[in-house]
C-alpha cells in the first residue's frame, strides 16, 4: 500500500475501529490460563527489550501465568509484527510497537499496514534518546562532532534502514550541515557494539540500552535529543542547546494485539500493562534507564499516537527535510 494510502487510513480508522471494538466478543473465562508471549522485534539489549523484559517479570506476578519475551529482530521489527498480525486474536500472542517500526513502514521496510492489520492495547512509555560516540573519537560536545565530520568522513549506526534512529540521525545531518555515511543493523544491541569497538564513530540509541553502557565508559555521550534535559543525565545537554538549534527527537513504546482481539480482553490487558507500568519499582527502574511511564491511557489514545506520528514523519519525508539511504 503507497505511504499516502497509509497515512489516510491511520487517521480514517480512529473512530470507526474503537466503535467496532466495543461490539467484539467477551472476555474469556478465567483469562490468562496459559503464558502470553510478547513478540520484539529487536534483539536482546534493544530498548523494547529491556523495556518489556523489566515490565513482563512484573505482569507475571500480576496476572498469574508467564509472560514471555520472544525476541524475533529482522526488517526494522517487521518480522515480529507480521507474526503478530497472523495470530489468532485470543490475548496470547501480544507485540511491542516502537516509533521506528512506524518510520520503517513508511519506507517500506515493513511491510505490515499498522493501522489496518494491528489493534492497539496501550502506551507504555517515552524517552529521549542519547547521541553517543565511541570513546576515542576525540569530539567531547556536540559542536566538536560537527567539526570534526566537516573534516573528515564518520561512521554513524542505527537500529536498521529506516528507523527513528535512522532518520534522526539524517535529520541531524541536514540541520548541522554535515554527511556521514550510515549502517544499519539488526537493533540498537547489535548497533552498540560497534560503536563501543569504534568500527562506527557514532550514533543516535534509546537511553534505555545506552544508559549502562554510557556509565561503565564504553560509550561517550555528547547530548540527550530531548527538548529539556531530564534528571537521569541532568548535566547533558540537548542536541538543540549543544549546537544544533530546534533539533528534538523522542521516542515511545507500546503493546499491540492482532486485529479482532476481544475489546474486554482488550481493555483487560490494558488494565494491567497500565498498573504495572505505574508501579513505583517500575517507574524506578525505568526513570534510572532515562525513561518515563506514559500516563495511564486507553487503547483509542495510543492510536492517536501511532496516527500522529504517520503523519509527522510522513510530512519530514514528502518534504524532503530527511533523505534515508
Amino acid at each position: 500500500m503507497p505511504r499516502t494510502a497509509i497515512v489516510a487510513l491511520a487517521m480514517a480508522l480512529l473512530p470507526a475501529v474503537a466503535a467496532a471494538q466495543q461490539k467484539i466478543g467477551a472476555l474469556p473465562d478465567g483469562y490468562p490460563r496459559k503464558p502470553v508471549r510478547v513478540l520484539v522485534g529487536s534483539p536482546a539489549g534493544s530498548g523494547s527489550d529491556v523495556m518489556m523484559r523489566t515490565v513482563a517479570q512484573k505482569l507475571t506476578e500480576r496476572m498469574g501465568q508467564s509472560v514471555i519475551v520472544d525476541n524475533r529482530p529482522g526488517a526494522t521489527g517487521g518480522i515480529a509484527l507480521q507474526l503478530a498480525a497472523q495470530a489468532v486474536p485470543d490475548g496470547y500472542t501480544l507485540a511491542t510497537l516502537s516509533a521506528q517500526n512506524v518510520t520503517a513502514m513508511l519506507l517500506g521496510t515493513v511491510t505490515t499496514n499498522i493501522p489496518k492489520e494491528l489493534t492497539p492495547v496501550v502506551l507504555m512509555i517515552s524517552q529521549p534518546y542519547l547521541l553517543v560516540v565511541t570513546p576515542s573519537l576525540p569530539a567531547n560536545s556536540v559542536k566538536e562532532l560537527i567539526a570534526l565530520a566537516k573534516a573528515k568522513p564518520l561512521v554513524y549506526a542505527s537500529s536498521g534502514t529506516g528507523s527513528v534512529v535512522h532518520l534522526g540521525m539524517e535529520l541531524f545531518k541536514s540541520m548541522a550541515g554535515v554527511e556521514m555515511t550510515h549502517i544499519p543493523y539488526k537493533g540498537s544491541g547489535l548497533s552498540m557494539i560497534d560503536v563501543m569497538s569504534g568500527r562506527v564513530q557514532l550514533a543516535i540509541t534509546n537511553t534505555l540500552t545506552a544508559t549502562p553502557l554510557v556509565r561503565g565508559g564504553k560509550l561517550k555521550a555528547l547530548a540527550i535529543t530531548s527538548s529539556e534535559r531530564v534528571q537521569a543525565f541532568h548535566d547533558l545537554p540537548t542536541v538543540a542547546e549543544a549546537g544544533v538549534p530546534g533539533y528534538e527527537l523522542r521516542s515511545w513504546y507500546g503493546l499491540l494485539a492482532p486485529n479482532k482481539t476481544p475489546a474486554p480482553l482488550l481493555a483487560q490487558l490494558n488494565r494491567e500493562v497500565s498498573q504495572t507500568m505505574n508501579a513505583p519499582e517500575v517507574k524506578e527502574k525505568l526513570a534510572a534507564d532515562g525513561a518515563e511511564a506514559a500516563a495511564p491511557n486507553t487503547p483509542a489514545q495510543f492510536r492517536d499516537v501511532i496516527a500522529r506520528e504517520i503523519a509527522k514523519w510522513d510530512k519530514l519525508i514528502r518534504a524532503g527535510v530527511i533523505k534515508p539511504q
